[in-house]
């Protein structure tokens, strides 16, 4: 056998017994003769007209393969890591147990070399080129055939691209812009502002976060500022005196607090840096 026939031969995935063509599963191959040309039809007893075939199956897709095959006897103990092979019979049907037919079923990645065939031939002298006689079993012989094989690659699945081509752009998006409040304040009433009012920045750098974020907004963005009714000229209809004593009113700076409440905290020092009296023990008043 070349290699490149071993090469293109898959390997075999299950053995099984079945009645007819009826009941042989998917994906299964009944044996129907032996090499010989004769009937393969396993029968309890001679009488009977009714039996049973072997099939086997090369599917790979559960991912197993059958590494090796074994004919033992009802008085025997199944071997570690086989196990027998499935029944697909018609209802009341049976398989005879003095022989039965185990297998050992492995991954496919876990070995190089599988079971690729198996042949039945009557009880004669005939032999098998590149087969292995297993046994007889119920009035045949069964030979199979061991070798490299080559499990087929991975498909892979097809996937369904749900994403819409035409929202893709090579331009880098723009930076977002920053956050403003969708509440702003009334504009404030036209009144003369103070010196210190007049010294405030313009509200159009206050209504600008610091670092245009959201760690710029502080809660009291979006709150509207009014002048108390009390300081209202308009709305009061108070006079030029009470706008002249608003005008008058002088905001003194921080020199002119220290110049005219100046302390020199000289009463503080004095009681600092005086000394405490001693106090004598009466012991030494003695001496």
């Amino acid at each position: 056998m070349s290699l490149m026939e071993r090469g293109t031969v898959r390997p075999i995935t299950g053995v099984a017994w079945t009645s007819n063509t009826g009941t042989c599963p998917k994906d299964f191959s009944l044996i129907s003769i032996t090499e010989e040309g004769a009937a393969a039809n396993f029968t309890r007893s001679f009488g009977m007209k009714s039996g049973y075939y072997l099939c086997y199956s090369k599917d790979l897709t559960g991912g197993m393969v059958v590494s090796d095959i074994q004919i033992i006897s009802e008085k025997d103990s199944i071997p570690h890591g086989y196990c027998y092979i499935a029944e697909h019979l018609e209802p009341k049907a049976t398989v005879s147990k003095k022989k039965r037919l185990c297998v050992r079923i492995v991954p496919v990645g876990s070995v190089d070399t599988a079971l690729l065939d198996i042949k039945l031939t009557a009880k004669s002298k005939m032999m098998l080129q590149y087969y292995t006689y297993v046994g007889d079993i119920h009035g045949y012989m069964l030979w199979c055939r061991k070798g490299l094989f080559t499990s087929p690659p991975p498909q892979a699945k097809p996937r369904r691209v749900s994403l819409d081509l035409r929202t893709l752009s090579l331009e880098q998006p723009s930076a977002p812009l920053a956050l403003r409040p969708s509440n702003p304040p009334p504009p404030l009433p036209h009144a003369r502002l103070t010196q210190r009012r007049g010294n405030l920045p313009s509200t159009d750098n206050l209504d600008k976060p610091a670092d245009s974020s959201l760690q710029g907004i502080t809660a009291l963005d979006g709150v509207p500022f009014s002048l108390h009714p009390k300081y209202d000229i308009q709305a009061n209809g108070t006079g030029p005196q009470f706008s002249s004593q608003i005008n008058n009113i002088r905001i003194k700076s921080l020199q002119d607090v220290e110049n005219e409440y100046k302390y020199t905290f000289a009463v503080e020092e004095f009681a600092a840096k005086r000394t405490r009296p001693s106090v004598t023990t009466g012991s030494e008043s003695k001496d």
